[in-house]
C-alpha cells in the first residue's frame, strides 16, 4: 500500500520502518524526528496524506492530533483510512472520526500496547475502533507493526479499551509494590511471595510477567534500576484519560481515581518522572504509614 505516517518518535519510528521493510510505500512527516530507514521525507504533514491510501498518526495527544486532522484531511482522497495509533482521549478519536467520515473518508482509532520493545519487535497488540470495512483495510498494516489487533467495536472504542486496560495495569501495579513492601515489613522473603502469589489467586500481569521487585520472577525494568519499559509519565497521562472518559460517562472509578492520583504524587512531586511506572515498588519501601 501507499502509506503515509505522521509521529515518526520512539514508537512511530520503529513502526513506520517495519511497513517499509514489508515492502509498503511509506512516506513520513516529523516536525523534529529523522526518518527510519525505507521511509521517504516528506516536507509537512499534508504532502504525507496525498494519494495515500492510509495515512497513520501516532501522536502525543488529543490536540495535536485534532490539529494534524485538520491538516490532513483535507488532503487525503476519498476512499482512504486514517488510522490513529496515538493513545489519546475518547471524545477527541471520535470528533477525528466524524470529521473523516463527513470527508468521506474512514477512521480507525487503534492505540497500542507494548511499548518501544514491541514497536521494534513488531509485536504490538492493537485495540480498535471504526466500522469494519476500514479495519479489515488496515488489518494487513496492524499484522505488520503487531502480534494482534482486536476490533472493539464503533469509533472511540479502541481508546476506551485501552484506558480501561491500563486503568487495571495502574492499579494492579501500585497494589502489587504495596505487597512486596509490606512482605519486607513482615519477614516474607520476596522470591516466597512471588513463588506463591504467582500461582495463587493474586496473580496478576503485573506480578508474573513485569515483577516490580529486582531479581524476581522473569527480567523486568526492575532488573534495569528501573529503566522505563513503560514511563510512570505515560501511566498518569493513561490514568488522567481513564478519568477523564469516567467523569463524561458518570461512572464511578474510586480505585481508578487513587491511582491516578498516586501516579501524579509520585511523577510530579517524588522522583517518579522517567523511571518505569513499577518503580512504586521502592517508592513504598521508603515509606512508613501516615
Amino acid at each position: 500500500m501507499k502509506i503515509g505516517f505522521i509521529g515518526l518518535g520512539n514508537m512511530g519510528a520503529p513502526m513506520a520502518a517495519n511497513l517499509a521493510a514489508a515492502g509498503h510505500d511509506v512516506t513520513g512527516f516529523d516536525v523534529a524526528a529523522a526518518m527510519p530507514e525505507g521511509v521517504t521525507k516528506a516536507a509537512s504533514a499534508a504532502q504525507t496524506a496525498a494519494g495515500a491510501e492510509v495515512v497513520i498518526t501516532m501522536l502525543p495527544n488529543g490536540d495535536i492530533l485534532r490539529r494534524v486532522a485538520d491538516e490532513v484531511i483535507p488532503a487525503m482522497e476519498k476512499g482512504a483510512v486514517l488510522l490513529d495509533c496515538s493513545t489519546v482521549d475518547v471524545d477527541s478519536a471520535r470528533a477525528v472520526a466524524e470529521q473523516a467520515a463527513a470527508a468521506g473518508l474512514s477512521a480507525v482509532d487503534a492505540p497500542v500496547s507494548g511499548g518501544v520493545g514491541g514497536a521494534q519487535a513488531g509485536t504490538l497488540t492493537f485495540m480498535a475502533g471504526g466500522p469494519e470495512e476500514a479495519f479489515a483495510k488496515v488489518r494487513p498494516l496492524l499484522e505488520v507493526m503487531g502480534a494482534k489487533a482486536v476490533h472493539c467495536g464503533p469509533a472511540g472504542n479502541g481508546q476506551a479499551a485501552k484506558i480501561c486496560n491500563n486503568m487495571i495495569l495502574g492499579a494492579t501495579m501500585i497494589v502489587t509494590c504495596e505487597a512486596f513492601a509490606l512482605a519486607d515489613r513482615l519477614g516474607l522473603d520476596r522470591q516466597a511471595m512471588f513463588d506463591v502469589v504467582s500461582t495463587s489467586s493474586g496473580s496478576s500481569w503485573s506480578m508474573n510477567t513485569y515483577c516490580p521487585a529486582p531479581g524476581i520472577g522473569p527480567k523486568s525494568p526492575a532488573d534495569n534500576d528501573y529503566k522505563p519499559g513503560f514511563a510512570a509519565d505515560l501511566m498518569l497521562k493513561d490514568l488522567r484519560l481513564a478519568q477523564k472518559a469516567a467523569e463524561s460517562a458518570e461512572a464511578d472509578t474510586p480505585l481508578g481515581q487513587a491511582a491516578m492520583e498516586l501516579y501524579a504524587q509520585f511523577v510530579e512531586s517524588e522522583d517518579g518522572k522517567g523511571r518505569d511506572f513499577s518503580a512504586m515498588l521502592p517508592r513504598f519501601e521508603n515509606r512508613r504509614r501516615a
